[in-house]
This record gives structure tokens, sequence and C-alpha cells, in this order.
């Protein structure tokens, strides 16, 4: 991503081949190929309200925004800084007919959420990239903010997956990114009202395990889990493929089934 100063600590980079401009911090959680992965996720026939939840400057939801017009998109993000930029870049990016940003835990209560304007069942769609590198396994950035992004204690995730029941309407779909060794974690967080699951693998090369699962579910559903073949970003010599530059670059979708 080529990258600008944007002020003090702060630069404006690009995603999508240059479609979506972002000011983002010099330190700290930035813009990475997970969001990417995870706007790319919407159905490009998808329409209606969709909540980005724990959106950080809004990355995510910006890029379904301008990938799919017909959308209006949410972005939910607890620290304040980094909702301010997220409502610069909706701004930068001339978005503002479609695209709002709060200040919000995506773990408070309904009440909190409708007072925001977001009451049960007000969303159709809910993409998260929820904080998924707990404390006690790892060594976590010496960044504080990056830090609190990428740590989670348990149950972090279960709170996550209920508020986005709730926000969802009835066939809604809820769609996340997380790491690949933690797919049983997601699914046991998932509550039982979400069915007809597709788990899609993420690897880095081909001929390497998968980094990351995107996990779409469907409220309301009963049809069983489906896994499908994984997607990898480079060839074994580590060299971007064809498809993946057609997702990260052109803004094209994934290969994961919305039934």
């Amino acid at each position: 991503m080529p990258a600008k100063r944007g002020g003090p600590g702060i630069t404006e980079d690009t995603v999508l081949g240059g479609r979506l401009r972002l000011l983002q911090p010099r330190r700290g959680h930035r813009a990475g190929h997970d969001a990417i992965l995870l706007a790319a996720s919407v159905s490009p026939q998808a329409s209606g309200h969709l909540v980005d939840l724990g959106a950080g400057v809004g990355t995510a939801g910006l890029a379904a925004a301008v990938r799919n017009a017909r959308l209006k998109v949410t972005l939910v993000e607890i620290d304040p800084s980094l909702t301010a930029l997220a409502k610069q870049n909706i701004l930068l990016n001339a978005l503002s007919r479609c695209a709002r940003a709060i200040c919000l835990d995506a773990t408070t209560t309904a009440r909190s959420f409708t007072a925001a304007g977001l009451p049960p069942e007000s969303a159709d769609h809910v993409i998260m990239n929820p904080p998924f590198n707990v404390m006690s396994r790892q060594q976590m950035s010496p960044v504080a903010a990056r830090r609190k992004a990428h740590s989670t204690l348990a149950g972090t995730l279960v709170a996550w997956t209920k508020t986005a029941l709730r926000l969802l309407r009835p066939s809604g779909t809820l769609t996340l990114i997380w790491r690949a060794d933690g797919l049983a974690e997601v699914l046991a967080a998932l509550p039982i009202s979400f069915g007809a699951i597709a788990v899609l693998p993420i690897h880095a090369r081909a001929d390497q395990p998968a980094i990351r699962v995107i996990v779409r579910a469907l409220k309301g559903r009963r049809t069983p889990l489906t896994l499908l073949p994984g997607f990898s970003l480079n060839d074994r010599q580590g060299r971007p493929l064809e498809a993946a530059e057609a997702i990260l670059r052109r803004g094209e979708a994934l290969p994961l089934v919305e039934r």
C-alpha cells in the first residue's frame, strides 16, 4: 500500500488498487489483508444494512461499500481515536451517503446499541474481525493499541457473536475472519440459532497450512456445515496468485457461497 503522511503519527494509504483511501495510525493496528478478505466475503449481490463490528478505521466496512453501492454501512469501533479516523475516512472517500461510524463497545448492552441507532434485527449483514490473540498463548506486541486490538479474554468471541445475532434480521448473515487454528473456538462460540455455516480456509502459500478461516453463518437456518476448498494468496514460490490479486487489488469476491 503506497503511503503518504496524513498528519503527526498518521499515514494516508490506499487499498483495493487505489479505490479506497485510508487515514490510519502509523503505529499500532493497521489495515491488512484480513480486512480486505473480510470485505470480499460479502456477496456482490448483497443489499441492505451491513454492520462492521470492531471496525478500526473502517477498512473492511468501507471496502464493502466501495465494492457494492447497494449497501448501507455502520462502522462500530470502541476506540475513540480510531472512530474519529473512520469518520474522516468516510468523508475522504465520499461515502457519507451510505456509511457512518459510531464509538461503541461490541459487547455492550442492547439498550446502548438501540440508543446508537442499532436496535435488534436492524442489520442484514454483520462482519467482524475480532481480536483473536489470547495473551496467555503468545507474546503480545509492545505497541499498546495493537496489543489491545489483538488480545482477548475467554468469552469475548461469544459476546461478539451474541451481539451479531441480536442485530441480524432473520436469515441475515454473520461473516468473520479468525485464526485457522482457532476454528473450533469460532464454531463453539456461534449461538445455536446460526446455521448454514460455510468455512473458507485461507492459505498464505498453496503448500502450507491455512493461516486464517473465514466463517459465514445464517441466522435461523439449519443447513449443515460446508467446508469449502482452501483459497491461497501465493504460489509455492511465494508469488501472488492472480485470483488473490483480483480480490485484494481489483475488488472481486471470494468464492464463499451464500446459501
